[in-house]
């Protein structure tokens, strides 16, 4: 979980916006998101760790977040300063001008950043 929280808020930029214990229920909860928590329709990312599960499958229904920035290219710099990984570095899409890049967290998933 740390590792998780530590991606989303260090190297994404989000704010940890709150968590929760359930130990009778063997899982953990944090709450990552740009805002502070109180605005409507913000979204937020729900990342859970069930105790004592070591690995989980990535599945294949999930593709990917994106998340919308002024500069993808920046974003990518910072990113990658920050000890993130790129996997895609920004640039053009495949037959369009919207540039895109892609980077994944510390379990493998994958988050896009669009150049808004």
């Amino acid at each position: 979980m740390t590792r998780s929280i530590d991606f989303y808020t260090k190297v994404l930029g989000m704010n940890l916006l709150r968590t929760t214990e359930r130990p009778a229920q063997k899982y953990s909860l944090a709450f990552v998101g740009f805002g502070n928590g109180n605005a409507d329709g913000q979204s937020e990312i729900e990342l859970t760790y069930n105790h004592g599960v070591d690995s989980y499958d990535l599945g294949t229904a999930y593709g990917h977040i994106a998340i919308s920035v002024p500069d993808a290219y920046a974003a990518c710099e910072k990113i990658k300063a920050s000890g993130g990984n790129v996997t895609r570095e920004a640039g053009p899409v495949m037959g369009g001008d919207t540039i895109i890049a892609f980077v994944t967290d510390p379990d493998g998933y994958k988050i896009e950043i669009i150049q808004d």
